[in-house]
């Protein structure tokens, strides 16, 4: 049983959009406004409540910016170094406006293969199939490197649909012996990713390397997490810590965006059990609020295992 958790943001697309701001449709995802609002990203980073910042990367890549803003190489480069660089300023004027000081982590965002295609495949894993290992790392090795060059605590290695591209991912973060991670997949139902890999199996590829902090899953229904942290804690004997983040449910439309994400239940009304099941970093993702966090922070302090 822990007896620290760290708490993760909530959704950060899910915030711009409710300021305001287009979205859905966009292949750059949030990853677009480090380019054309960085401010609006501050903002958010700023009220998240959280003590892990996750950078708006998980849509960005060297690639994708030079092909969806016009951009040079270069110029592609100098916005991960943005979106550390926002990130780190929200969490020290938070400390400087609170009178509660927090150890605030800056965790680079690291999507899939499929966020970048911008095709919904991020949810399926579909490509993997057509990719070799040395394909996916050689496209995860740059955007771990502008990451690792901007000075980031951690990589949050995030929504990986399969357990190849892990493998890929594990392999890569190993020519970066000086960084730590957390890997988390995407999961389609109670007991496999969204590729239809065992998530007890998948989440194995943590033994390859001490460098994984944690290992779990995100952006899946709250009401999976306890049955994949059961089954993999029954089914192998990992010494490692489980990391959990979901939305609020539903599925992602390519077309029409998230449909039915009406989870009921706060994350605050699982927290304490995804604890016991042996959970040490708790978040949220898509269309998850800053006062959600606020609520689920509350309920760990006042249950048995507090900041």
């Amino acid at each position: 049983m822990a007896d620290t958790v760290r708490i993760l943001s909530g959704g950060l697309s899910t915030e711009l959009q409710a300021a305001g701001f287009t979205i859905k449709g966009d292949p750059l995802w949030s990853a677009r406004f480090l380019h054309t609002n960085p401010q609006a990203i501050k903002d958010v980073h700023t009220r998240s409540g959280s003590e892990v910042l996750t950078t708006a990367t998980y849509q960005a890549s060297i690639k994708g910016f030079v092909q969806h803003l016009g951009v040079n190489v270069d110029e592609s480069a100098e916005l991960f170094n943005v979106a550390v660089s926002l990130a780190k300023e929200a969490a020290e004027e938070f400390n400087t406006q609170s009178s509660e000081k927090r150890n605030i982590l800056i965790a680079g965002s690291i999507g899939p293969y499929g966020a970048f295609l911008h095709d919904g495949s991020e949810y399926t894993g579909s490509y993997v199939k057509d990719m070799s290992i040395e394909e996916l790392k050689n496209w995860h090795r740059v955007q771990m490197q502008c990451l690792a060059s901007a000075g980031v605590d951690l990589f949050a290695i995030e929504t990986i649909p399969s357990q190849k591209e892990a493998e890929a991912l594990v392999q890569v973060l190993r020519e970066f012996p000086n960084s730590k991670a957390w890997l988390s997949y995407s999961c389609q139902n109670t007991s496999s990713t969204s590729y239809g890999d065992k998530f007890e199996e998948a989440v194995k590829v943590s033994a390859a390397t001490p460098q994984l902090v944690a290992i779990g899953v995100n952006c899946c229904s709250p009401d999976f997490i306890s049955p994949l942290l059961s089954l993999a804690n029954k089914n192998c004997s990992l010494q490692i810590d489980w990391i959990v983040y979901p939305n609020r449910g539903g599925t992602w439309d390519h077309d029409l965006g998230w449909q039915s994400a009406t989870n009921e239940n706060p994350l605050s009304a699982h927290a304490l059990e995804w604890c016991q099941l042996g959970a040490k970093w708790i978040g949220g993702c898509c269309w998850t609020t800053p006062s959600e966090i606020e609520s689920l922070r509350e309920t760990l302090t006042r249950g048995p295992h507090k900041q």
